[in-house]
Parts: structure tokens; C-alpha cells; sequence
């Protein structure tokens, strides 16, 4: 490719993600302003948008502080890195150990079992969302963390699925060659796949780390003690109650962002990596 191409293709990329960078330019900016630089007007008109509005004169770093100070951000920090730990760890093994029987493990029934486990994916989850309130009410769980945590460790379809698919892939010399010394399937699966596999086990963590950091129906649903909040929660607790403070609302945002933002761009190559190897068997 030659270097009049790849600046086309770098230009025309940047244009392209201008729209999906605005809105968190805005936040940004928005964090670090004062009031009355969010709400100034001309005259009676309305608030004018334009390039120079986005930039803070001045820059008002205390907002940060502030938004830490308003909502107890250290607290709900904690429960959310707890959260994302545990069920990271639960989902990626029990995904892994099942995806594996569906892809190196032959007994009766299994593409059976793998189609109904795909069709599950299609269910949405509002409509199990009761019944499975109502089993986590009268199991006493209402109130904790095991809503939050226990599921995780029976496996997520999606991750199966992927991790179904990598597994295929994996030449199977090294499988047979450990089988032939003795080892069993669970040495196998611990010794030579998982080792194999850290590309794909790391899209899964990713994926699940993101969706448990951003999750905030379960919280609302399971959680009625405000020690036990989660950030997204503690965001939305926060807007209910300074819902006029903007600058101090864009700043919780921001901190709230800035952790997934960080944790893409140094998870970025394995995140792409497992990604393009996750594809049909080749």
C-alpha cells in the first residue's frame, strides 16, 4: 500500500469519527467549565454551540474534586471493581470449561444442546427479568451480591459461543500428544488450551468487565443499600438529586468513562486479536 493510501484511509478515518468523539468532547469540555459558561447566553438568545464554545475559559479543574466530594465515588468504586473481578473470573471459566466440551468432547446430544444454548441469546432479558427476581427473593439473596455474582459462574451463551469457535480452531497434534502421555481431559484443558487460548479468554474478559462496570438495571433491581451502589448507579442516584449541576454531572461522567477508556487502549491488540480469531473454523 503506498503512503498517498494511507493517508487517505488515516483522513478518512478521523473524519469518520469525529460524530462518535463530539459528544465526549462535550462532556469533557462541559466538566471543566462553571456554571455560567454552561448556561451563557447573548441578549435573548438562545445558548450558541460552536468550536470556541467547547473550549473552558477558564479551565475549572475543581469540578473534579467536587463531583468526588458530592457522591461517595471511593465507595461506589470499590463495590464496582469487586463486581467486575468476580464476575470476569466466574464467567470466563465456566464459559471456557463449557465451551470446551462442545468443542474437543463428544457425547450424545451435543449439537442439540449447543443449538438450545445458542437460542438463548435471542430470549430477551426483560422477559426472564421477574421470574428470576422472584427466585433470587426467595432464596434470600435479595439485597446482596450473589444476584450480581452467582449467575456468572454458569456460563454466558455469547462467550460459549466464541470461545466454542476459537477452540476449534486449535490444531489438535498438541491435544493428542498429551493424551497419548496420560493426561486427561481436564490436564488438557488446563495445560495446553487455556495456554493457547489467552487471546480469546482476554475478548471475554473485556467484554464482561465493560458490561459489568456499565450495568445498572441489576443494581437498581437486587440493591436497596446505598454502601452496596455501583458506580453507574451512584451516577444516576447523583443526577436525581443535582440534576441542575451539570459541570459537577460531566465530571462523574468523565471519571466514570475514564477507566474503560484506559482499559481499551492498553487491552487494545489482545482485544482485536481474540476478535479476528474467533471465526468460523478454517
Amino acid at each position: 500500500m503506498s503512503t498517498l493510501s494511507k493517508i487517505c484511509i488515516y483522513i478518512t478515518l478521523i473524519v469518520l469519527s469525529i460524530p462518535a468523539l463530539l459528544p465526549m468532547a462535550w462532556m469533557v469540555s462541559t466538566s471543566l467549565k462553571s456554571d455560567t459558561q454552561v448556561f451563557r447566553t447573548e441578549g435573548k438568545e438562545a445558548p450558541t454551540v460552536s468550536l470556541k464554545s467547547l473550549i473552558p475559559q477558564p479551565v475549572q479543574w475543581k469540578n473534579y474534586p467536587k463531583a468526588l466530594d458530592a457522591v461517595p465515588y471511593r465507595i461506589y468504586l470499590r463495590n464496582t471493581v469487586f463486581l467486575c473481578l468476580v464476575t470476569v473470573f466466574g464467567v470466563v471459566l465456566s464459559s471456557a470449561i463449557v465451551a470446551y466440551g462442545f468443542a474437543r468432547m463428544t457425547f450424545v446430544g451435543k449439537p442439540i444442546f449447543f443449538i438450545a444454548m445458542i437460542s438463548t441469546m435471542a430470549v430477551p432479558p426483560q422477559v426472564t427479568m421477574v421470574p428470576i427476581f422472584a427466585l433470587f427473593k426467595a432464596l434470600g439473596w435479595y439485597g446482596t451480591y450473589l444476584p450480581l455474582t452467582v449467575p456468572a459462574f454458569f456460563g454466558a451463551p455469547f462467550y460459549i459461543f466464541l470461545l466454542t469457535q476459537f477452540f476449534q480452531k486449535l490444531p489438535d497434534d498438541m491435544s493428542e500428544a498429551a493424551r497419548l502421555d496420560g493426561a486427561g481431559d481436564w490436564r488438557i484443558f488446563t495445560r495446553v488450551v487455556l495456554p493457547l487460548s489467552r487471546p480469546a479468554l482476554a475478548t471475554c474478559a473485556i467484554f464482561q468487565f465493560i458490561g459489568t462496570w456499565n450495568d445498572f438495571l441489576g443494581p437498581l433491581i437486587y440493591l436497596n443499600d446505598p454502601n452496596k451502589y455501583t458506580v453507574a448507579y451512584g451516577l444516576q442516584q447523583f443526577m436525581s438529586r443535582n440534576g441542575g449541576q451539570w459541570t459537577l454531572l460531566m465530571a462523574g461522567a468523565t471519571i466514570f468513562t475514564l477507566p474503560i477508556i484506559v482499559l481499551f487502549f492498553f487491552a487494545q491488540k489482545t482485544f482485536i486479536q481474540g476478535i479476528a480469531t474467533t471465526g468460523g473454523k478454517g
